[in-house]
């Protein structure tokens, strides 16, 4: 069995804190960068960029990621499916994208007072690269950061966007934890934000691989419900901070707070796999498996939206005939895997998005923010030793 590694530690000059445990049978795409070992632009052609967005005061902790899904996104199209878990948040763009089953523009996460400007963002974007006459249904999704981030600052502008998607670049690493969209972002009563992860999926009776990654923008949970390969890390660590009275004070502040406005997760998953619509919409619905190993049940303020989108088939469109200005019609050729053979890519999204949100509450860092507020980051430390106990990890 293969064993993908999970690595506790933020510099990648150091040696890192590692836990090394079976929970997949696939193995991640990028082997150079074991810090942040894979990540949604391991799919050729995505390409991704974070920006963050904070102040001297500590106000404000927001930002923006911003995917685009292949560099001709605009007349090539890329087939997409949605799934949503549990639908108070907002991903904008979706009527089209689940009417059509095709995404053609970025897509760009964000917080909920900066979804506006995601949407303008991506126009401006359209209009400067491809011309005045632009004309898309942006893809924008929020996840609330108002516990650690002054919302009514709007800080989130279309500049920002529009830098984001300019810089934005296929095959780098990409930055996890506080850290684009995810910079004010709290998941399982710790720091969270961005994670990535990827998978080389080897499809049954055939020599065709193909990879699955995957970008979370994890918001949501409670400390309790936190587990890392089925051991209940967060029960152990929340029974601790009961004991810390300092520390219980904060949780329940922040427990208090979530209850007001839960916090919400939002996945973006890419493959090359050649899929349809239909079953992309089924890809998206495995994102609810990994999410639910590491402690994610949909609670009911929790806005929990999920996109995958498949890079194999280009499917032309905005297509023109100069002289006529009127659109082509075309007949699109496609390629597509058999249904028979999807299980295996189901497994490798699962693998994908647990992985991914292991890795965004790894590599964020303690935040003090709106009103003094104050997210300690993971404990890396106490949850190797606590792995150790379980015995579900080696040393490194």
């Amino acid at each position: 069995m293969l064993l993908p590694r999970l690595w506790l530690g933020k510099d990648c000059s150091s040696t890192p804190l590692r836990l090394s445990f079976e929970f997949s049978n696939f193995k991640p795409c990028n082997f150079k960068y074991y810090c942040i070992p894979d990540c949604d632009n391991d799919v050729p052609g995505v390409s991704v960029s974070t920006q963050d967005i904070t102040s001297y005061d500590k106000t404000v902790n927001t930002g923006v990621t911003c995917i685009i899904p292949r560099e001709d996104w605009y007349h090539k199209a890329c087939y997409a499916g949605l799934f949503s878990f549990n639908g108070l948040g907002e991903m904008t763009g979706t009527h089209n994208v689940a009417e059509s089953g095709l995404l053609h523009t970025p897509i760009v996460l964000t917080g909920s007072f900066g979804i506006g400007a995601a949407h303008q963002g991506i126009l401006e974007y359209g209009v400067r690269t491809i011309d005045r006459k632009f004309m898309a249904l942006p893809v924008a999704a929020e996840t609330y950061d108002g516990y650690l981030h002054d919302c009514a600052s709007f800080a989130v502008t279309p500049k920002h966007v529009v830098e984001g998607l300019q810089k934005a670049k296929s095959g780098e690493v990409v930055e996890e934890g506080n850290k684009g969209g995810g910079c004010g972002m709290i998941c399982h009563g710790f720091k969270g934000g961005n994670g990535s992860s990827s998978r080389l999926v080897q499809i049954p009776h055939s020599d065709e691989t193909f990879t699955v990654a995957c970008m979370v923008q994890a918001n949501y949970g409670i400390m309790d419900g936190l587990r890392i390969a089925g051991v209940p890390v967060g029960r152990i660590l929340a029974a601790e901070t009961e004991r810390d009275k300092k520390r219980k004070k904060a949780k329940e502040d922040l427990e208090k707070a979530k209850e007001e406005k839960d916090g919400s997760i939002i996945v973006i998953i890419a493959t090359d796999a050649p899929l349809l619509p239909h079953q992309l919409t089924r890809i998206a619905k495995r994102a609810t498996v990994g999410l639910s190993r590491v402690g994610g049940v949909g609670y009911n303020m929790s806005g929990d939206i999920f996109l995958a989108f498949s890079t194999a088939n280009e499917i032309s469109i905005n297509q023109s005939r100069p002289a006529e200005g009127v659109f082509i019609s075309a007949v699109h050729r496609v390629e597509a895997v058999e249904d028979s053979a999807l299980s295996r890519l189901f497994e490798g999204t699962a693998d994908c998005v647990e992985e991914a949100i292991y890795n965004c509450l790894c590599m964020a860092e303690t935040m003090e923010g709106l009103d003094g507020h104050k997210v300690e980051a993971l404990p890396l430390q106490r949850v190797k030793e606590i792995m150790q106990e379980y015995g579900k990890s080696q040393m490194g």
